[in-house]
């Protein structure tokens, strides 16, 4: 029988873990800026979905690699900070047409890997496993559970900044404020790059 508290508390922690700034939120922003909103979508599956995944892995025991080898996990922070400046990078001058660039949205297994690489994806995966599997009863159950409400709640926590960037798409007409909110947008991939490289 499902802890109506405990239910309470998972749906509580991944709500704030995920609509709190950090890679995936910026990336789908931009994404919603440049491409809108719908285009998103697949950006926005991808995320739950290899998100979903991750967290089963880091379940059944993926997430003591890291315990066995530590190093792995700041080359995997250097990965996600480099291409979030990749990313920022190729923000600026997009928005405005100031440059045509070709780029296109991330598709939906490309959003899926992303997975891989984002520390802040790994964090609340290794905190969900350790702070909600029970120590006795059904494993294979527990699971099932914290990762059907982590289905429910990613896209209603991530989608909202997707609609922030399309509705900005939509509504700046006006030339010099779509350069300012590039690079302002870029900024915070550079933020959330450099924070990610120092969070120890």
């Amino acid at each position: 029988m499902i802890d109506f508290n405990i239910l309470i508390a998972l749906i509580s922690y991944y709500f704030v873990m995920y609509v709190t700034p950090g890679p995936n939120n910026a990336m789908v922003l931009a994404s919603g800026l440049k491409f809108g909103f719908n285009k998103t979508i697949p950006h926005i599956s991808g995320i739950t979905i290899g998100h979903v995944t991750q967290l089963i892995l880091v379940c059944f025991g993926l997430g003591k690699i890291f315990q066995v080898f530590p190093n792995l996990q700041n080359i995997l922070k250097i990965i996600c900070a480099i291409y979030l400046l990749y990313l920022g990078y190729k923000i600026i001058g997009s928005f405005s047409k100031i440059k045509e660039d070709g780029s296109k949205p991330l598709k939906f297994y490309e959003a899926a890997l992303f997975q891989i690489v984002n520390p802040k994806a790994w964090t609340i995966s290794s905190m969900a496993a350790s702070g909600f599997l029970p120590k006795d009863g059904s494993l294979i159950l527990s699971i099932l559970f914290i990762s059907f409400v982590a289905l429910l709640i990613c896209p209603i926590s991530i989608t909202p900044w997707a609609a922030f960037g399309s509705a900005i798409k939509n509504l700046v007409k006006n030339n010099k404020i779509k350069v300012l909110i590039e690079y302002f947008l870029a900024l915070l991939l550079l933020i959330t790059a450099i924070l990610i490289v120092l969070d120890k």
